[in-house]
């Protein structure tokens, strides 16, 4: 049994040139290392570990006392130990019973909070809550950012098909001024609701956003009460909600004990509740709900937010890839690289211990990704014949939402062979047999054959929903959420702060003071002359 990370590390090493093809000489390889959970199967047998292997690194995260950490969270105790808080996201998609039992007093607020929710959908989609000007609502504009977008942003993305009410929502989250005229060409300001989302509504993006959004609908319409009656908050800040001019009726909580990167469930997700309707809303945390229930009672051996996490760890830390590739072969799931680059690597990128002890290990890989087919023609050339390894994980719908049968099954047929091809790869010998029966000379094969060798080995996941549904989405966040989670505890980390996000933002207000001409000791020339080039263009 593993006692520690080295001890990993030194049976990695024995291994990392293993044939991962050899490992198939085990005929029920691909039945033993599968497991399902509601409509999610994974298949991990293209994985470079072998039984004794796994077992030894199930052995090890009971070893770490893994279980009893996962009871903290979902009990309550205050794991994010730098900020003192509870980490409780799951309570917001569990059944009021459990919410009572695990929030105590916290229970009946949440419950109203849903209830509020539901009632403001309810009465947009209905017609009893209508605009300024006495119209219905169109259009829902989203304004935040990081976590109070990101997850708003795959949603709606993923659950197009889903999107129910007639409600066209759009998010806004990049302080770019282009990115804002381009809402205000989409959006028709007497029919816009606008929802921010800024816990202490202080976040200079949002505020910043939200403010030329307000300016613009406030000159492009009559009304007066326009804001007061066509915004909502999701904050704690009330009072400086209510000095915005946001009516004190249309402002939802947040809770510290939630985390933005996890608030999707909470009401940050009115946006996407305004699109996919309450009953698709319900959906969504159900299908949630169903993988909590799975990763607190399942054994760690058929535990697929685990094993998710330990296959990982195997390859961050044993075999030492520092990426990991995301790649949904589904056009619906195209944001969803993004969204995980901001779960797991604001999660875990760090190198200190809750101990406040420098790490001697490597923690979140380099997570990046993008839409089959079209990562095929981009970076999944490096992929197949660079000396670099990226661990990849496939998703891929096996029933997809367009009528054009034929092209579902050629992506189906793309996403299987791509992780067949990076496990396969292509020997010089092979490539020589292959260019030997299609007619080339000795010396074109000997110049040719060198540069169609493919490296081979590449460990893989495959994902594969029945279909992407509200649950079985909802279930696919949940997962990744939890073998994060994992990976953090494992690793001996506070998955659940983000200290490295606040430095560009102290760094970011020096900036801004130096351009208004105040004066700082804390940047350094370059950042200075950077910022009179800026000024001497802002003068001209």
């Amino acid at each position: 049994m593993f006692q520690d990370l080295n001890d990993i590390c030194l049976l990695a090493d024995k291994v990392k040139n293993r044939s991962i093809l050899s490992l198939f000489t085990d005929t029920n390889r691909a039945d033993k290392l599968s497991v399902t959970v509601g409509d999610i199967f994974l298949d991990y047998s293209k994985q470079n570990i072998n039984d004794d292997e796994l077992s030894a690194l199930v052995q090890w995260a009971e070893h770490c006392h893994l279980s009893d950490t996962i009871n903290d969270m979902f009990s309550g105790e205050k794991i994010n130990e730098t900020e003192n808080r509870a980490v409780l996201h799951t309570a917001l998609r569990a059944p009021d019973s459990l919410k009572h039992s695990v929030l105590k007093e916290k229970a009946q607020e949440v419950i109203d909070t849903e209830n509020q929710m539901a009632e403001i959908v309810d009465n947009v989609c209905s017609g009893k809550l209508v605009s300024a000007s006495g119209e219905k609502f169109t259009d829902v504009l989203a304004i935040g950012i990081g976590g109070s977008y990101y997850g708003i942003k795959v949603a709606l993305t993923a659950l197009k098909p889903y999107h129910s009410t007639g409600l066209n929502v759009h998010v806004l989250a990049n302080v770019d001024g282009g990115a804002v005229d381009e809402k205000i060409n989409l959006l028709p300001a007497e029919t816009t609701l606008v929802v921010v989302i800024s816990k202490t509504f202080t976040t200079q993006e949002t505020l910043l956003n939200a403010t030329a959004i307000k300016n613009w609908m406030l000159s492009a319409s009559d009304n007066q009460d326009i804001i007061e009656k066509q915004w909502f908050a999701i904050s704690t800040n009330i009072n400086a909600v209510i000095s915005f001019g946001i009516s004190r009726q249309h402002i939802l909580p947040m809770w510290d004990w939630v985390g933005g990167r996890f608030s999707l469930w909470s009401a940050v997700g009115l946006p996407l509740a305004l699109a996919i309707g309450n009953q698709g809303f319900s959906q969504l945390k159900a299908g949630a709900g169903e993988m909590d229930e799975h990763f607190k009672s399942a054994p760690f051996e058929q535990n697929m937010p685990v094993l998710l996490a330990l296959l990982g760890i195997w390859n961050r830390n044993g075999l030492a890839y520092s990426s990991l590739a995301i790649l949904p072969y589904d056009h619906a799931l195209r944001a969803l690289p993004g969204y995980l680059q901001q779960t797991d690597m604001e999660s875990n990128g760090k190198s200190v211990a809750l101990s406040g002890e420098k790490l001697t290990w490597d923690t979140a890989p380099i997570v990046f990704g993008q839409e089959g087919t079209n990562g095929q023609h981009a970076f999944m050339q490096l992929m197949h014949q660079s000396d670099d390894i990226v661990p990849t994980d496939f998703i891929i719908a096996l029933n997809g939402t367009s009528q054009l049968k034929a092209h579902h099954q050629v992506l189906v047929a793309n996403c299987f062979a791509q992780s067949e091809a990076l496990m396969q790869g292509k020997t010089l010998s092979q490539v020589k047999d292959e260019l030997s029966a299609a007619g080339l000379s000795p010396a074109d094969i000997n110049n040719l054959a060198p540069h169609k060798t493919m490296k081979g080995n590449t460990p893989s996941n495959t994902l594969l929903l029945n279909s992407v549904t509200p649950q079985s989405f909802g279930a696919l966040l949940a997962l990744y959420e939890h073998k994060i989670f994992v990976q953090g505890a494992l690793w001996q980390l506070n998955s659940f702060d983000q200290w490295g996000v606040e430095l560009g933002k102290q760094l970011g207000n020096q900036v801004l003071k130096v351009m208004n001409g105040e004066h700082s000791d804390l940047l350094s020339t370059s950042s200075l002359a950077l910022i009179a080039k800026f000024n001497q263009t802002r003068a001209c």
